[in-house]
């Protein structure tokens, strides 16, 4: 497995990705096309500046199985910055092969290159991911108390 920064290209496996898990509404919503050409936008977005990191993992075959996006945010409260995982997702049939342990692992790279006082993220506890400790099990600990608030935009 390779593990590598994103590049435009991947917009078409990194949609077949979201697509297969079904989760999101707005997806089933519109064209495969219309989500690759949404996804490619993005990720030139995340390439303008240093503020976001996407990693994908590749299998054997160079076909990407997996990817994960991160933001170096500059809290002030903080001694230093802390990294937010906002999207570490695995292709269906490569769960449970290591995959996002070994994006986890060079996202925690590259914190500690960045000098990153913490990483978070937030997960779903209706996942698989959650329900079977994923993060637990990398050593991230869940915080109690703490409460998600959304403000959903139009």
């Amino acid at each position: 497995m390779n593990i590598r920064k994103i590049n435009e290209h991947d917009a078409l496996a990194i949609s077949k990705i979201l697509c297969d898990l079904g989760w999101l509404e707005h997806l089933k919503q519109e064209s495969f096309q219309a989500t690759e050409q949404r996804i490619r936008k993005h990720i030139a977005m995340c390439q303008q500046d240093d503020s976001h990191a996407v990693f994908v993992a590749e299998n054997a075959n160079g076909n990407v199985i997996g990817y994960t996006a991160v933001h170096w945010l500059p809290y002030l409260m903080l001694k230093a910055p802390e990294g937010y995982v906002s999207e570490l997702f695995v292709a269906d049939s490569e769960r449970g092969k290591g995959v996002g342990s070994q994006l986890l692992e060079v996202v925690k790279e590259e914190a500690r290159e960045r000098g990153c006082t913490r990483l978070s993220l937030i997960n779903v506890k209706i996942r698989e991911s959650y329900q079977r400790g994923f993060y637990k099990k990398q050593g991230w600990t869940e915080r109690e108390g703490d409460a998600r608030f959304v403000l959903t935009l139009e």
